[in-house]
């Protein structure tokens, strides 16, 4: 009797073991053969989402049979099977839906102010109070050398109204390491995780373009797709008389939910070109600055799914002047508009995640939602043998 339950354990444990295999999708341009960065992955079963970084990989690991679905504003959304992945690796191809000649948008409403409605409507439309589990990662470069690395798995709880948002964290595991001088220490600090979320959620980087003086300084088209009727592409470029650092604008919206699915800024070359860096002491000099945010609208839902934001500058100190660039990626893998219970002193009131002791109970980096590139690990596993 011992000898049969044994054997029956065994095909159970054997059996479990089995479904949970390693998995890996490299997504590529049908057209082009290049990989497509920032596709979702959504896993049917699990509702768990997955980001495919800039080689176009996605790494999880298979618990059962569930449909993959495959999404990204710029191509056409598929759903991948679970019997179709039986390599290791996988390749998947997707097929652009903005690979067409693009077409002028006639509309007797100045791009601008559709650019409010777009606003207006998404902020109404977002799903407040709602949790996401997100997983946190950020670079820090010190004079042209990777000097600190910090990520984490965050529960972000968002509450409130379109009036006053506020998000609550709490910290499931993180870690960090590096050596970074005192004296940029402040520096380091490159973006606020307790207001990043209402800077997305209020879309606080369109700020520049919603202001009534935005006419003066930019030059707005709307343009539409043959292949893509749903989705139009709002642009934004600063005129050749424009005053200061101006970025250059692309929104991506859907025209017939009125919803906003994507928004990028970048630093105008020629806006860069016009101002000069200034040389006192305590000045900052930006000479490149990249912000992506993608959202997600999913049967009554919408939230923000990813973000990537990247600032090089120059800041001058006393006696020399340092370089410091820092990048920072934000990946909603799991989305519920149910709120969670906490004890106040679980709340994570800090900026970054340099400034809370490590925390490490699995290796979650390896399955985050976004895996690292081969340059990034190497970047990563640099950093940590400094220490």
């Amino acid at each position: 009797m011992k000898r049969t339950l044994l054997v029956f354990l065994l095909l159970v444990s054997s059996s479990v073991l089995a479904q949970k295999i390693e998995r890996t999708l490299i997504i590529k341009d049908m057209d082009t053969q290049l990989p497509i960065e920032d596709v979702t992955v959504l896993v049917a079963k699990t509702k768990q989402i997955l980001l495919s970084n800039k080689e176009g990989e996605v790494s999880f690991i298979v618990n059962g049979n569930s449909n993959y679905q495959l999404s990204h504003p710029s191509y056409v959304s598929i759903t991948v099977r679970p019997a179709t992945l039986k390599q290791k690796g996988n390749i998947i191809y997707l097929k652009s839906s903005l690979n067409k000649l693009d077409e002028l948008v006639v509309t007797r409403q100045h791009p601008q102010k559709i650019l409010k409605s777009l606003v207006a409507n998404s902020i109404k439309k977002f799903n407040v109070p709602a949790r996401l589990k997100v997983y946190c990662r950020e670079f820090f470069k010190l004079n042209g050398v990777y000097s600190y690395y910090t990520d984490g798995l965050l529960n972000f709880q968002i509450v409130g109204d379109k009036k006053k948002l506020n998000s609550t964290i709490l910290v499931e595991q993180n870690r960090s390491f590096g050596v970074v001088e005192d004296e940029v220490s402040a520096d380091l600090l490159g973006y606020n995780l307790n207001d990043i979320m209402e800077n997305y959620y209020t879309f606080k980087y369109l700020a520049p373009l919603l202001d009534p003086k935005a006419k003066d300084n930019y030059y707005f088209l709307v343009r539409s797709y043959s292949e893509n009727d749903a989705y139009y592409v709002l642009t934004a470029t600063p005129l050749d008389n424009s005053k200061g650092l101006l970025d250059e604008f692309k929104i991506i919206y859907d025209n017939q939910k009125n919803l906003i699915i994507e928004v990028s800024s970048k630093i105008s070359e020629i806006s860069l070109a016009r101002n000069p860096g200034k040389t006192g002491k305590g000045d900052k000099n930006i000479y490149m600055s990249n912000v992506k945010t993608t959202y997600r609208v999913e049967e009554a839902n919408y939230f923000l799914v990813s973000s990537k934001e990247e600032i090089g500058f120059e800041k001058m100190y006393k006696k020399e002047t340092k370089n410091i660039e820092v990048r920072n990626y934000l990946v909603t893998t799991n989305f519920s508009n149910q709120n969670y219970t906490y004890r106040e002193p679980q709340v994570f009131k800090d900026k970054s995640l340099i400034n809370k002791g490590n925390s490490i109970l699995t290796n979650y980096w390896d399955f985050s939602g976004l895996a690292a590139t081969d340059e990034e690990q190497r970047i990563i596993s640099i950093i940590e043998k400094k220490m």
